[in-house]
């Protein structure tokens, strides 16, 4: 059958030790398959990226306009399913696994500098990025999404999903830059750091 659009993936996951969690925001690593065949997650240094230029016609004028991303990944560590679309969509996801007994969930911010720069110094507002969330899916996905759709709070550390206790989850990302202001020309850069953390 063909996937359906713009669904939510979780799934739950067997209790084990040693207590795990793992996030992959763009391109990740796991060793020995996907984590369904006995993969095992890894360390990815690679840092992805979001851009955009706007046409000067353009600038200024509250047309969104759609960012694209440089990952490479599409498809989840968890079964391979290709759940995001590229180079439109950036992948988010990972999983929360132990044996504690208590009903916790692992909660991933996002860590916003107050503004983009360029080389002259100009600076531009984090707040002027904002994303929706989807996700490509088999029939039988369900739910919300455990990554909300949102803006970024320029210098602020913000609260963007949850994975529950024993669970993959997993979303599609679509940035947009909202086009409001009139900065100054240039190329401007800055970096959000997500953390994934539980009890």
């Amino acid at each position: 059958m063909a996937p359906v659009a713009g669904v939510a993936f979780t799934v739950s996951i067997t209790p084990a030790l040693p207590t795990t969690i793992y996030l992959q925001v763009g391109v990740g690593a796991f060793t020995g398959g996907t984590y369904n065949a006995g993969g095992r997650p890894a360390n990815n240094p690679t840092i992805n990226k979001v851009t955009v230029t706007v046409p000067a016609a353009a600038v200024g004028t509250s047309a969104q306009q759609a960012m694209t991303t440089d990952s490479t990944a599409a498809n989840s560590f968890y079964d391979g399913f290709a759940f995001c679309n590229l180079p439109n969509q950036l992948y988010i996801g990972g999983f929360y696994r132990t044996i504690n007994a208590m009903t916790t969930v692992g909660t991933v911010t996002a860590t916003v500098p107050a503004a983009l720069m360029d080389a002259a110094g100009d600076t531009l507002s984090f707040s002027e990025i904002t994303w929706t969330t989807g996700g490509n899916g088999p029939l039988g996905d369900s739910g919300s999404q455990p990554f909300v759709a949102g803006t970024f709070a320029a210098g602020a550390v913000q609260t963007v999903g949850t994975i529950a206790k024993n669970h993959w989850a997993e979303s599609c990302w679509t940035f947009s830059y909202l086009n409001t202001t009139v900065p100054p020309a240039g190329t401007y850069t800055g970096r959000v750091i997500y953390t994934l953390t539980a009890p």
